[in-house]
């Protein structure tokens, strides 16, 4: 049989490890030249896929390859583009096809979130349909720790370290001013609809007392009231209070307290700017003097402190798709199931992307508190292997991380232009 190529895609916002993910994918592809040809990348993301500008990571030198393992960002670039229905994108799901066949693409790996499980499903479905069949598989992304079936997402965990050191040492500069100055600080997290990333923030207190005195959580309506009374509490009682706060934190009326009114690609709500509510909230009812931060980009890229457990399940999702591509299947996602907490094991599975697509898995009620503000011992257990282990990038000579920056050239197009 000929030898087909891979097509691999980034999509969403990117996380510290994604790159670890594209590296699994290509390096291992590198593996099984017998049955694999190359791995194209598409630039920008499924946008890249659609104008047919298409990466040859041929091209790419073996040890600029094994650097994405520990670089942050999106290497091929990324995208928020969604496919809707193939009824209504009949047209770009064509052109899909079209680029595939015209550039050999026997598998197409397409590493997101919810919606681009989605878009992976729709796309093994109508290959079949229009008579060049291809092998897809989605490949498990994201910081919010949302998909439903795996255990956890990679990117999440080394956010999750990222953003309980941010809260543990942000808390001692205010506990070391607080009795002139600062006695409340508030982290703004990430996080729309699930609150694992502030859960997180709950991973900084080892003790009793220990901050953070209070989370906020997207699955609890904030209840300002009992809310206020906690902070008043924390700052009696520790002289401070600190304070992690999703950015996807509603109402009793379940407004989200930061929607901008915008909507991004996908539809979902712009979200941002929690933080300075919250603050004004304390302001306002308190009077105690504050400071506030919002996490926002430096949470997802931070890969200095990335977590090594988070870079190895990283890496493994993206060897593992090849795998499954090798044995034919498709329309589904290796995922990662937990073997044990303690000592912390797990394995890579498999599901279909069916059970994945536009799909959310939030907090369960059991990981938080009985008053809503804090995480459950549940919690710790299911959170604390996700974030150990430490894989630091190598230091050049001036004291900075050796990231890599690929060359990223573009294959000869064959089509005509496509606006998508």
């Amino acid at each position: 049989m000929p030898k087909k190529n891979i097509l691999y895609a980034q999509s969403g916002g990117v996380t510290p490890v994604i790159n670890a993910t594209a590296c699994g994918v290509i390096e291992t592809a590198r593996r099984h030249r017998d049955r694999i040809g190359t791995v194209l990348a598409g630039k920008d993301g499924i946008i890249g896929v659609l104008a047919e500008e298409l990466i040859d990571t041929a091209r790419e030198r073996k040890r600029d390859i094994a650097a994405l393992r520990h670089t942050p960002g999106g290497a091929f670039g990324s995208c928020r583009y969604k496919l809707r229905s193939i009824e209504d994108s009949r047209a770009e799901y064509e052109r899909l096809i079209e680029v595939f066949r015209a550039h050999d693409v026997g598998y197409f790996f397409y590493n997101g979130g919810g919606d681009s499980a989605d878009t992976a499903y729709k796309v093994s479905q109508i290959g079949a349909r229009l008579g060049f069949p291809v092998q897809c598989i989605g490949i498990p992304k994201t910081i919010d720790n949302d998909l439903p079936v795996t255990d956890n997402c990679p990117g999440f965990g080394s956010v999750a370290k990222y953003v309980a050191v941010s809260i543990m040492e942000a808390s001692l500069d205010v506990a070391s001013m607080a009795s002139s100055s600062t006695k409340v600080f508030i982290l703004e997290v990430m996080g729309r609809h699930a609150g694992w990333i502030a859960a997180a923030g709950g991973l900084a207190r080892r003790e009793r007392g220990e901050p953070p005195h209070v989370i906020l959580f997207p699955e609890i309506p904030l209840d300002e009231k009992a809310f206020l009374a906690r902070v008043d509490r924390a700052v009696k009682r520790h002289g401070y209070c600190s304070i992690v706060v999703s950015e996807g934190v509603k109402n009793p009326r379940g407004q989200f307290l930061s929607d901008a009114g915008t909507r991004d690609a996908f539809g979902h709500a712009q979200l941002g700017g929690v933080a300075p509510v919250v603050a004004e909230m304390v302001k306002s009812a308190l009077g105690y003097k504050y400071h506030w931060a919002v996490s926002d980009y430096l949470q997802r890229s931070a890969r200095h402190v990335a977590s090594k457990t988070d870079v190895e399940q990283a890496y493994a999702m993206g060897s593992a798709a090849v795998k499954l591509a090798l044995q034919g299947k498709t329309g589904v996602m290796p995922i990662i199931e937990r073997v044990s907490d303690e000592p912390y094991r797990w394995k890579v599975g498999e599901a279909k992307l069916a059970r994945v697509a536009n799909r959310e898995k939030k907090m369960p009620r059991r990981f938080i508190s009985r008053d809503g503000f804090d995480i459950t011992p549940a919690a710790r257990r299911y959170l604390e292997p996700l974030i150990r282990g430490e894989d630091y990038p190598p230091y050049d000579r001036h004291g900075l991380p050796r990231y890599v920056r690929l060359r990223n050239q573009l294959v000869a197009q064959k089509l005509a232009p496509f606006s998508p």
